[in-house]
């Protein structure tokens, strides 16, 4: 399993400072070939959007701890339509309750990985998706 040529970003949005588990990821990723962009802390859903198009990814990681998701997809959804951009897909990693996981996955969220999740479940789920495998 590779994800060579595959292009990533990993993003930290709203305002949730703490990014180990963006950079964890990150480097699994990496290391399974996928080539990783990382926003940073602290980034807007226009802004990380703006780098997803920029960097021609394939797929958006959103790391979130803050309890904001379901807003903040909302936004990066919304702004990846504007941009007629909405065919990358994206993720959602973090502290996310049960019960809100459909609710992302029915906005547009392709996956969402949650820290009791291991790191070879994530990277195998993420390839999957990007090899278009069912």
């Amino acid at each position: 399993m590779t994800l060579a040529k595959k292009r990533i970003l990993i993003a930290k949005p709203g305002l949730d400072g703490h990014d180990v588990g963006a950079k964890v990821i990150a480097l699994a990723l990496r290391d399974a070939g996928a080539d990783i962009i990382y926003t940073g802390l602290r980034r807007s859903p226009e802004y990380i959007v703006k780098i997803a198009i920029e960097e021609d990814v394939d797929m958006i990681g959103l790391s979130i701890l803050s309890g904001s998701h379901k807003e903040l997809v909302d936004e990066v959804v919304a702004k990846l339509k504007e941009a007629d951009a909405d065919d990358i897909k994206l993720f959602v990693g973090g502290t996310v309750p049960v019960e809100d996981h459909e609710i992302l996955k029915k906005a547009g969220v392709s996956g969402v990985f949650t820290s009791e999740m291991k790191i070879e479940a994530v990277v195998a789920e993420i390839h999957r998706q990007l090899s278009g495998a069912t």
